[in-house]
């Protein structure tokens, strides 16, 4: 039995990347205080790591979606997988050539560079784990997916990211 009411608790959870850091921004705010120069400079280091660790729980904050999704991302060593009740499958990260998002904003679409389709929901289990792995892919936008989860009226679907080597060869066929 808890002694906060849980839906106090929900926010503080969703949100605790980002307080994490800055109570690492104040801890270093509070140490400014110190009289040396070295001591000063290693507060202003607190407090630049821990903005720069709220910054990056704000957006994994806002990657991370309400809701229940059937089936589980699992990523271990290079590798993504998606166990959903009726289909599912893997795909090595480093054969991913396209990052879609499809079913008005539902579903992931990854496409690999031998043609292999993997579908998986946004709200499945463990997908906020994608976040680091959609963030490891060369040349990135991150707040472009991100604005792209929070559109209100989202297309279709939407293509997020093509691999580089991709792109020039799509270009070169233009």
């Amino acid at each position: 039995m808890s002694l906060i009411r849980p839906e106090l608790i929900a926010p503080l959870k969703r949100s605790s990347e980002v307080l994490a850091g800055l109570g690492v921004a104040l801890f270093g705010i509070w140490a400014l205080q110190a009289n040396d120069p070295f001591f000063q400079a290693l507060a202003v280091l607190v407090v630049m790591a821990g903005l720069g660790l709220a910054v990056i729980g704000w957006r994994r904050m806002r990657f991370k979606r309400d809701g229940v999704a059937p089936g589980v991302v699992q990523l271990v060593e290079g590798q993504v997988s998606y166990f959903g009740p009726e289909e599912g499958g893997f795909l090595a990260w480093r054969d991913l050539a396209e990052l879609h998002l499809i079913d008005h904003g539902e579903t992931w679409l990854l496409i690999a560079t031998d043609g292999t389709r993997l579908e998986i929901p946004v709200a499945a289990g463990g997908a906020d784990g994608l976040f680091d792995a959609f963030a490891a892919l060369p040349e990135i936008r991150m707040q472009t997916i991100i604005e792209a989860l929070e559109d209100a009226d989202p297309p279709a679907a939407r293509a997020l990211w093509l691999h580089p080597a991709r792109r020039t060869r799509h270009r070169q066929l233009r």
